[in-house]
């Protein structure tokens, strides 16, 4: 389990350079409230941040700096997990990613991707989207499960019943297949080298009584054949790298016609801005008689001045993108002959780049020939053909034993791989949490006062039954009811976590969910439900202060003072 400490964070968004610190297992219920754009909700990017360096909302990281102190934001929360105690801390301006554990500093010489990788696979053990799922329920970013790609759908319930292994063990098998693929095909290139070694060598056997000088002369004519084609094509290679040379120089100038474009594309865009901002301006002055800051009226005579000005700059304008016009035109030109020279170069180093490799090629042709010369001059009374011959026989019944071992494997591979697509072991395991979570969903939009029937089937598509209606989906009903449905399977996902112990965690956030679609009703039964969830720090969101205060154990009010938010507990 996953239990929640505290979550602390200075100069991150509206708050200044002192820590704002929340102690997440203080209280059972805990209300925060405070006006618009005071800071309540700082507390979900803050521990999205913390966890995952990304903020709940949609926001640039950037942003998350406050405007006035410009540096130094610090985010840490504090969590527990079994008998182990862990402390993450973030920072922007300076970058700042620790994990520590026990105290220590976890080893962070490992890139900060796999870092980020080793806290929520090792440590967390669940993405940001499962978090959001199960501890966060959001009004600003967060996507509902129901609003989730069949795809995103399956991840979450994959982290929630702790199957992801089979996924990372498919990604593994993959791996080892390629491997084995790769195995086999050099395999079969031994065999084919080593047959073909043997027919070689046969055949050497049966010519060993020819003369052994004629073979010698048949060789050195070979070579000396090979030689003149390598001499023949290192003129053609001469010619070909003088050809790109040349080529070459002749686009000296593509990057600095590639930069005068595009300052060139950026002066025209900028004009063009201005110009339209011109147009604003005179549109400005025919429609208004009186100016809209300090509401007097607008002198006519600098009415007409105004919009003589403007109209010069616009003419004055348009003559500029006219020479801007032609000297892009000129720039485009250069450009494409540019290119054009840049398509010969690559055409001609095609050519020089197989002329290279023909002769590699007849080199390595030369050198076996000169072995073989080698070999036929010290040759006595024996070849020694029959020996080789053994010993390449002998190689290739290894090779074919190994063949059938890489066979075998093969075939364990297939059938792993039947195992851990995802119609396999996991889909037989969700298939038996799907009732259980029927149930748990039912259970929850009862305690609700919301009476429908509520089924997610094994590849999660939802079905919705209701009394005097047939068939529904969720983008049937209205938004809150919906909300209901939203609420439920969250609470549904707590549950199933909690029954696997794969992501149960003692936090729960809701974010202004009693300030949105839920009617009164609504709101009073499912205040009902979170004061019955055991073991559960519970935060509400909430504008509703004045109506929920006296409901939850503790209340933290946040402010903003000369444009920095502050919490008050």
């Amino acid at each position: 389990m996953i239990h929640f400490t505290s979550v602390r964070w200075k100069n991150f968004l509206s708050t200044g350079n002192a820590f704002t610190e929340i102690s997440l297992d203080a209280n059972p219920s805990t209300l925060i409230v405070g006006e618009n754009g005071a800071g309540k909700s700082t507390v979900l990017d803050a521990l999205c941040f913390s966890l995952y360096g990304k903020p709940f909302r949609k926001i640039k990281k950037d942003q998350l700096i406050n405007s006035v102190n410009g540096r130094d934001v610090v985010v840490e929360v504090e969590f527990t997990v079994g008998d182990k105690q862990y402390l993450i801390r973030r920072g922007i301006k300076p970058a700042i990613f620790e994990i520590i554990e026990n105290g220590k500093l976890l080893d962070q010489e490992a890139a900060a991707r796999d870092y980020q990788e080793m806290l929520e696979k090792n440590i967390l053990r669940l993405t940001m989207k499962s978090f959001t799922q199960v501890v966060i329920l959001g009004s600003s970013s967060f996507v509902p499960f129901m609003q989730l790609s069949t795809n995103n759908r399956r991840e979450v319930i994959e982290d929630l019943l702790d199957i992801r292994v089979f996924s990372s063990m498919a990604l593994l098998l993959k791996d080892r297949v390629t491997g084995a693929r790769e195995d086999y095909n050099l395999n079969e290139r031994d065999m084919s080298s080593t047959s073909d070694s043997i027919l070689v060598q046969e055949k050497l056997r049966k010519q060993q009584e020819d003369h052994k000088g004629e073979k010698i002369l048949e060789r050195r004519e070979r070579i000396a054949e090979l030689e003149q084609a390598i001499d023949s094509a290192m003129v053609n290679a001469q010619e070909e790298q003088e050809t790109i040379a040349q080529l070459t120089e002749s686009t000296d100038d593509h990057d600095s016609v590639i930069e005068r474009q595009r300052k060139l594309l950026a002066l025209e865009k900028s004009l063009t801005l201005k110009k339209a901002n011109a147009k604003k301006s005179i549109a400005f002055y025919h429609d208004n008689n009186e100016c809209p800051t300090c509401t007097q009226d607008i002198d006519q005579a600098i009415k007409c001045e105004k919009i003589d000005e403007k109209e010069k700059t616009i003419a004055d304008i348009e003559d500029a993108l006219i020479k801007l016009s032609g000297e892009i035109a000129s720039c485009e030109e250069r450009r494409e002959g540019i290119e054009r020279v840049l398509r010969q170069i690559h055409k001609h180093q095609s050519s020089l780049n197989s002329i290279q490799a023909d002769v590699r090629t007849s080199q390595k042709e030369i050198s076996i020939w000169q072995k073989e010369i080698e070999g036929l001059e010290k040759e006595t009374v024996s070849t020694g053909h029959e020996e080789i011959i053994k010993e390449l026989q002998a190689k290739f019944a290894d090779l074919l034993e190994r063949k059938k071992h890489l066979l075998a494997q093969r075939e364990m591979h297939d059938l792993a791989g039947i195992i851990l697509r995802d119609s396999g072991i996991k889909s037989r395991i969700i298939k038996q949490y799907v009732p259980v979570i029927n149930t748990l969903v039912n259970k929850y939009l009862a305690a609700m006062d919301f009476f429908v029937k509520f089924e997610l089937n094994e590849t999660f598509e939802e079905k919705i039954l209701s009394r005097h209606r047939d068939d529904f989906t969720y983008d049937s009903f209205s938004e809150g009811e919906k909300m209901r449905i939203d609420l439920s399977l969250l609470f549904t996902w707590r549950s199933i976590a909690r029954m696997k112990n794969s992501v149960n965690t003692n936090l729960l956030i809701l974010d202004e969910v009693f300030d949105a679609s839920l009617d009164a009703n609504g709101c009073d039964e499912f205040l009902k439900l979170i004061h019955n969830v055991e073991d559960t720090n519970i935060f509400v969101i909430s504008h509703k202060g004045d109506v929920l205060q006296d409901k939850f154990t503790n209340t933290l009010r946040f402010t903003k003072q000369k444009n920095f938010s502050r919490m008050i507990s």
